[in-house]
């Protein structure tokens, strides 16, 4: 096809004897357009624009031809190159003037998937959080996701597309997606030999271009091209162009692009509007390849109007490796990257939103700056509420063009939806809600739009990026009301919410957080009634549920607050409830506020040693600690035990700790027992079944680590007492050995007085026992101890064996007596009967 300006084409077969193709001579007027056989060897007279040459056509070229080749390629390598400068760098939303990050630290690549969910798959990616919401994703991308090398690819019918939607979410990373292909391209890593020319048009800045303009023109100011250089290129090879057309959900439309005249010249001056769907519709290059993002709000309007065949596309956000990979890219220093990532992965709410990227960066930031003035990591994110109130400031500030409705008035209509859903107990709202409500869903941020196929139609539905958005902005609908509503629509919760009840509970208490509110009203006119703060403070004196009350306390962030609570609370107390990450890190917190607590019990909460590890920096400041382990082999309250010991935190502190360990099938003790002073630590053992029926080891502090516990305890279960006694022996630092010992004899008075004699740190040795055998006390008798090694025995002297018969005769050991052995020699003497024996 050509457009001529009374032009003449005549064949030149002089050119070259060996082409055989038809002699044509073309007239055509001034403005027309003609279609013609394969044009080669041709001499062409006049004003003649080339627009389409037959595809793939690698007939014989003239000198001219060769040489506009060869400047074509010039200019498109020299495109090339301004594209690597202007896209390998990243400007944030809070960058400085001439600031800016390199994008290969920040880019990280997105879960794409290139299928429609039903509605059943919708609810369960918006309902679930944590390891469910991971697990959910993990088992979508796990067949279907794909690389952005592969979203031309055919598929599965083996049908290829020239154009993709790829729809996603606000904050989901498509115009990093975008950015990230055409560096890769302009750097021959990505289409290499798919496409000449890739071009990047904004939907943003293509609204503000006036006038009418043609194709070229308007290509013109989104690159470094003119317009002449960009007709050239197309003129060459427009099966091998794609345009990236960014934003469609942007683009500003002014009349009904259904009614729109047909519009196929590129040449042709025209409205913006009226190119780009010409563009997208194939009027006009209708051979380029489209690639076009666009909020889900927008697709259904881009599907109708976009040129066939074309697939969809979805950017689903960040599974937990690409949020792993984002934060190690981010600080770039391993032990930054891990402090800020633990913190993270241990907030079920934070790690689920994560998936969102600009809330990876929020984060990031965040935390970041906290590194960057000092603060400790035990500190936290300020508060799982914080980072929701930056997210929402960060889509109203650049995500949120044309609202038709201000934005106080948006929040609050965004709130009331939520409410409606939270009371119904629904994520997903028709398109009649939506509207009722008041709320524009074209414009709005914060909703997403799906279509359902059901029975033989569509229906439109809308929900939240996620449940807990829907739940933070129905908290921030509560905190807005007077106080008398409010007290309503608490108590209304209270019967009606559910599991959602706590978490809206805790957005309460994070939006009475100081810096929060603040932040809401200086920006959004959003204040908090001081009788709201009065009556939420009070509720947490009523006897609630700990967790609850902990992570209200952690949202609020409110130091002298956490200390009244607590200090009336004295003994947490927790049991048959599992302890996630995110309560430990609650725990945390509010344990750093306070200089003493008195107890801390978790008891049955399937407590695993990576949780322990998060509180470990606060077990000091409790006076006693009883804790279980998860499961019953040692290996679970061994790794218990290398927590509580490690570290520099209970070297000068006090604190009684004590390990209930209730479960029968443990193989080797039932309870174990620690108490770690500045100078001294003492370990008291509970074996589960064998001669020893219980024992306590005192060391010095330093030489606490020292036990192999999983020595230990394999000794304990051999059920040999010589065997336990020379793993005992050889302990170093040990001060002080207690032991409790029903039956007495020779053989256990040899071990006793061998482990003292091996063992020569060991200066004190007590014995309490049911019973001491005549035999055993001869066995004492004979012996040399150290004279540095006091032994004392503590029990009853027996008269003869009360073991060699069926029934004890326990008359036989009713003279208490104890015993000493030391430097001085060998001691016995009677001691005052028991009021009351066991």
């Amino acid at each position: 096809m050509f457009r001529s300006c009374c032009c003449r084409f005549c064949n030149n077969k002089d050119l070259s004897r060996s082409h055989n193709e038809l002699n044509v001579n073309t007239t055509a007027e001034s403005g027309s357009h003609i279609t013609a056989p394969l044009l080669t060897n041709n001499t062409i007279t006049g004003n003649v624009h080339i627009i389409h040459n037959a595809p793939g056509f690698t007939g014989y070229h003239t000198q001219s031809e060769k040489e506009q080749t060869s400047e074509i390629s010039s200019v498109i390598l020299k495109y090339k190159k301004q594209i690597c400068s202007e896209y390998q760098y990243v400007t944030e939303y809070n960058s400085l003037p001439g600031e800016q990050v390199l994008l290969s630290e920040r880019f990280t690549q997105p879960l794409i998937l290139q299928t429609h969910r039903d509605q059943q798959e919708r609810e369960e990616e918006i309902c679930s959080s944590g390891e469910d919401f991971q697990q959910v994703l993990s088992s979508r991308s796990s067949h279907e996701s794909i690389h952005l090398n592969s979203l031309f690819n055919p598929d599965k019918r083996g049908i290829s597309y020239i154009a993709i939607i790829l729809q996603g979410n606000c904050g989901n990373g498509k115009s990093f997606t975008v950015q990230k292909i055409m560096l890769d391209w302009a750097s021959d890593k990505l289409y290499k030999g798919c496409f000449d020319i890739v071009f990047h048009l904004k939907c943003k800045e293509i609204n503000r271009i006036p006038g009418k303009k043609n194709l070229a023109e308007i290509l013109s100011y989104s690159c470094s091209l003119t317009s002449d250089e960009i007709s050239q290129i197309l003129q060459q090879s427009q099966e091998k162009v794609l345009f990236i057309i960014d934003g469609f959900d942007e683009l500003k439309l002014t009349q009904d692009i259904y009614d729109m005249s047909a519009h196929t010249d590129p040449l042709q001056g025209a409205p913006p509007e009226v190119i780009f769907c010409a563009l997208l519709k194939g009027q006009i290059l209708p051979e380029s390849f489209l690639l076009v993002t666009t909020r889900s709000t927008a697709t259904d309007t881009l599907g109708k109007l976009l040129k066939g065949p074309h697939r969809f596309s979805e950017i689903m956000g960040f599974s937990e490796k690409g949020v792993e990979e984002y934060f190690q890219k981010f600080f770039q220093d391993e032990e930054l990257f891990g402090k800020a990532y633990e913190c993270v992965r241990a907030n079920e709410t934070l790690i689920t939103a994560c998936s969102i990227p600009v809330i990876c960066w929020i984060i990031c930031t965040v935390m970041r700056e906290r590194f960057s003035d000092g603060a400790d990591v035990t500190s936290g994110l300020e508060t799982t509420t914080s980072i929701y109130v930056d997210f929402v400031s960060t889509l109203l500030e650049h995500h949120c063009q044309g609202l038709s409705q201000s934005v106080p008035t948006m929040l609050r209509s965004l709130g009331q939806l939520a409410e409606r859903g939270m009371l119904e107990k629904q994520v997903l709202f028709d398109e009649e809600s939506v509207n009722k409500i008041g709320l524009d869903p074209a414009a709005n941020p914060f909703l997403c739009k799906f279509l359902f196929k059901k029975r033989i139609c569509q229906e439109t539905m809308f929900s939240f990026m996620h449940l807990s958005f829907q739940e933070f902005f129905t908290a921030l609908y509560y905190i807005s009301l007077d106080n008398k509503m409010f007290t309503g629509k608490l108590r209304e919760m209270a019967y009606t919410f559910s599991s959602s009840y706590e978490v809206v509970h805790r957005f309460l208490f994070g939006l009475l957080n100081e810096d929060v509110r603040s932040t809401l009203k200086r920006k959004y006119g959003v204040s908090v009634h001081p009788d709201i703060e009065n009556s939420l403070k009070k509720s947490l004196f009523q006897g609630r549920c700990v967790f609850f009350t902990l992570h209200c306390l952690y949202e609020l962030h409110e130091e002298s607050f956490v200390k009244e609570v607590l200090n009336a609370e004295k003994h947490i107390f927790i049991s048959y409830t599992p302890l996630r990450r995110t309560d430990c890190w609650a725990l945390l917190y509010c344990a750093l506020c306070c200089e003493r607590i008195k107890e801390l019990t978790l008891y049955c909460c399937k407590l695993v040693s990576e949780n322990l590890s998060i509180i470990q920096p606060v077990l000091h400041k409790f006076e006693r600690i009883t804790l279980t382990p998860e499961s019953q082999p040692d290996s679970a309250l061994i790794n218990l035990i290398h927590v509580l010991t490690r570290g520099q935190t209970l070297k000068s502190l006090s604190a009684r700790i004590e390990i209930a360990y209730s479960h029968s099938e443990c193989r080797s003790i039932s309870a174990l027992d620690m108490s770690i002073s500045e100078k001294l630590s003492r370990v008291k053992v509970y074996p589960q079944y064998g001669q020893f029926s219980e024992f306590s080891l005192t060391f010095l502090q330093s030489h606490l680590n020292n036990i192999d516990w999983t020595t230990l305890f394999r000794a304990l279960q051999t059920d040999s007492k010589e065997v336990s006694m020379y793993y005992i022996s050889s302990l170093s630092g040990l001060k002080k050995m207690e032991l409790w010992v029903e039956n007495l004899n020779e053989s256990w008075a040899i071990q006793i007085i061998s482990l003292i004699k091996n063992c020569p740190s060991l200066t004190e040795f007590l014995i309490y026992g049911g019973c001491i055998q005549e035999e055993g006390i001869k066995a004492f008798q004979k012996s040399h101890t150290r004279p540095d090694c006091a032994l004392t025995y503590e029990g009853s002297k027996c008269r003869s064996d009360p073991w060699t018969t069926n029934y004890i005769h326990w008359n036989n050991c009713n003279e208490r007596v104890q015993i000493q052995l030391h430097a001085g020699g060998f001691f016995i003497e009677p001691l005052r009967p028991l009021l009351f024996p066991n």
